[in-house]
């Protein structure tokens, strides 16, 4: 649908007026907003058309673009507020009013979305593209009789649309008429030829119709169009599998893989197959790939313990069959395989429980096989050996990957402190923060080329050479407001090269000498915290928020690879008695809290920043990545878009890996 939308776009731009601005900056960043628009550059393009809207907040047209560029980064939250403000703003602009539709769409609310499409068409009847878009709101939403009409309405305009075509096909399809979802597939490619997806439609028709041979060329084809597609290279692998090409099944299984590392379906099709062929330990591996993206997959546990049986290690199969029913209590075959491999180790009395309660689970679901959802799991006659298909009926229960790919390494956007040579903030003037007691200590210490950062700044040896003889002359000095100022530059110099001892041993002379400095304390924090994340590093444990299973590294070195950041923690309490209204003081304080798995009081930290500074787009990323993780996603996505239209770019991984809907 996407594509849609970008295919539009260009024609939009030949349509939305042009204005003569007063001031040429608008005009400027307005334009080149389009132009980054058009090239596919849409962090660059939301940059821009941000600072046309600070400049001027009544412009619709800035909303509405910087909607679409978030639409094309998949934010769809942040697009549905920019269109939003659009329409509230120019309640007859039908783009804003269509496009509003296509994002409410996309998350899932088909009502709202049609209203919007009615409201559309009642402003521009002769618009035949708010069809498409409609027709293709209507596939989403199941209602494929009306996704037909729209398709045939939009036809008799464009009838040599093959993007129309392949919709109405698809809906052809899912209405049962394989028939004529192939002869708008033939002529989608007619009209096509260079169409991947067209190919992988018909293939995937010819597969249903067990014309395996057939739609293995069509994979074939798709594939020479566009070698980037893994689903295309999925597909393929079911079709090569069935017609007992194991080799290629596999390799197209790990093309998968090397495209999308996270694709769980494909780890477990791959271990299926290996464990077929008696590939035991690759197969043990791609079960755990499995269970590091989905941790509540039942089906990954169940067999990967029959793999386990095969091997004859009998206490990993025991293992594994106890968390496949922890997950799925009713799942009787589990019990009996349990029982046979507490047998084998000699826990008979165990293994005869097991086998009564499989029983149990077994004359239930002969009563009443449709009693649960899970009953298939009490059939014992059904095997679970069988490469499961994209549209299979476990894929949504055990392989949503929404919230299950906890093995990101997502990080926390780093915290704050004084570098020399930190680039200056590229936010519009009134946007910037501004601490008077920050702006008085660079001014009067003349700290002309040092900056706050999160960034990690490579300086050259002659810049560290004239860092530190201006230290040097000035801890020689009779003032002691001077030598506490040349111990904070030597431990800036000393934590560029990673001597973070040494620079911490400067900060505390520093801090010694001027006790009530609160930057000193906040560079004193930030280096204690570096040094912990540089030692954890060393031993592959680096801290970090990840989304996993309510793990969070923490922070100094115990016995046990825990860290401990009371330290760096202590420092900022410290500045927090000297003055609260620091707002990197909060935003440093939350990363702490979060690596300490304090997590609520991380939030209240970030948000406390956030009301200091409202456009701290770090802030915002932080605390929408924690919520993410205690599985507040609403509230989490609504703090990523925020942060991504503030400039964080990786905003957009989050909200694509965890902020749209796969139902």
């Amino acid at each position: 649908m996407k594509n849609n939308v970008q295919n539009i776009i260009l024609i939009l731009f030949l349509t939305v007026s042009t204005y003569t601005y007063a001031q040429y900056d608008k005009y400027y960043y307005f334009n080149r907003g389009r132009d980054h628009l058009i090239n596919g550059h849409y962090a660059y393009a939301i940059n821009d058309f941000s600072i046309l809207i600070q400049a001027d907040s009544s412009w619709y047209e800035g909303y509405f673009f910087r909607g679409i560029a978030k639409y094309n980064l998949n934010d769809y939250i942040g697009a549905l507020q920019d269109f939003n403000k659009a329409v509230d703003i120019n309640p007859v602009y039908t783009q804003a009013f269509h496009y509003r539709a296509i994002t409410l769409s996309q998350l899932n609310r088909f009502d709202e979305a049609m209203k919007d499409y009615e409201t559309a068409i009642d402003l521009r009847p002769d618009n035949i593209g708010i069809h498409f878009s409609r027709g293709i709101t209507y596939l989403m939403s199941q209602q494929f009789d009306k996704s037909i009409e729209d398709f045939n309405t939009f036809l008799r305009r464009e009838p040599n649309s093959s993007d129309a075509l392949l919709n109405r096909g698809t809906a052809y399809l899912m209405s049962k008429d394989t028939v004529r979802a192939m002869d708008d597939y033939n002529r989608a490619i007619y009209f096509n030829a260079f169409d991947p997806n067209a190919y992988l439609r018909r293939a995937r028709i010819h597969a249903m119709r067990n014309e395996n041979q057939k739609a293995l060329k069509d994979f074939d084809h798709a594939i020479r169009l566009d070698s980037t597609s893994s689903f295309v290279f999925f597909n393929r692998a079911l079709v090569k599998y069935t017609l007992d090409d194991i080799n290629g099944a596999l390799d197209d299984l790990t093309k998968v893989i090397e495209l999308d590392p996270y694709n769980a379906l494909s780890y477990y099709n791959r271990a299926l197959i290996r464990s077929q062929i008696g590939d035991y330990n690759n197969a043990l591996d791609d079960y755990g790939h499995v269970m590091d993206i989905n941790p509540n997959n039942v089906l990954a546990y169940f067999n990967r313990a029959a793999v386990a049986m095969e091997l004859n290690d009998y206490h990993a199969a025991i293992t594994d069959y106890d968390k496949a029913i922890e997950l799925y209590p009713d799942f009787a075959t589990a019990y009996m395989n349990r029982s046979i491999a507490k047998s084998q180790i000699g826990q008979r009395e165990s293994a005869h429980k097991d086998y009564d309660v499989a029983q149990q689970k077994i004359a239930q679901f002969r009563r009443d096989a449709s009693d649960s959802t899970f009953s298939i799991f009490a059939d014992t006659s059904r095997t679970f050996n069988k490469l499961l298909a994209l549209d299979a009926d476990f894929t949504k229960k055990t392989f949503s990957n929404k919230l299950e790919n906890r093995k990101l390494g997502l990080m926390l956007q780093p915290m704050f402190k004084f570098s020399e040579g930190a680039p200056k903030p590229t936010v519009a003037l009134d946007k910037q923060y501004f601490f008077p007691m920050l702006e008085d200590f660079l001014r009067r210490e003349n700290l002309h080329s040092v900056a706050l950062s999160n960034q990690n700044i490579e300086i050259d040896n002659i810049t560290l050479d004239r860092m530190d003889s201006v230290a040097e002359i000035l801890v020689r000095s009779d003032d002691g407001r001077e030598q506490a100022l040349g111990y904070f530059i030597k431990g800036m110099a000393q934590a560029q090269i990673k001597q973070y001892s040494n620079s911490i041993g400067y900060y505390a002379k520093a801090i010694a000498l001027d006790p009530t400095n609160i930057f000193y304390y906040l560079n004193r924090s930030v280096i204690q915290s570096e040094m912990i994340d540089f030692i954890s590093n060393i031993e592959n444990t680096i801290p970090r928020l990840t989304i996993e299973n309510n793990v969070v590294s923490s922070g100094n070195v115990t016995n046990r690879n825990v860290y401990n950041y009371q330290e760096a923690i202590n420092d900022l309490v410290k500045i927090e008695t000297l003055n609260q209204n620091f707002a990197y003081l909060h935003y440093n304080y939350g990363n702490l809290l979060c690596l300490s798995d304090k997590m609520p009081e991380a939030i209240d930290a970030y948000t406390k920043a956030i009301k200091q500074y409202p456009y701290f787009a770090e802030a915002y990323f932080n605390r929408g990545l924690i919520s993410i993780y205690l599985r507040d996603t609403e509230k989490g996505c609504i703090d990523i878009s925020k942060s991504g239209e503030l400039g964080v770019n990786d905003a957009y991984l989050i909200i694509k890996r965890y902020c749209l809907n796969d139902e």
